[in-house]
């Protein structure tokens, strides 16, 4: 199991068009989807793969973790 989603699921946001709009509370940061037009959080240090999929949602891609 891998120390941390967060790298993997940052590559896939990037290669479908999302982009880091800012910082947020602690190590969250705020990203922007251009399929779902909406703001959603990415946290610095994903554990879990149902959160990693659960982001991936909010950005309007599929299941990939």
């Amino acid at each position: 199991m891998p120390k941390s989603f967060t790298p993997e699921l940052k590559k896939r946001l990037k290669e479908a068009g999302c982009y880091f709009e800012r910082s947020g509370k602690g190590d969250h940061e705020i990203w922007y989807s251009p399929i779902t037009k909406c703001h959603f959080v990415v946290d610095q240090s994903i554990k879990s793969r149902h959160t990693a999929n659960g982001v991936l949602k909010q950005a309007g891609l599929p299941k990939a973790f």
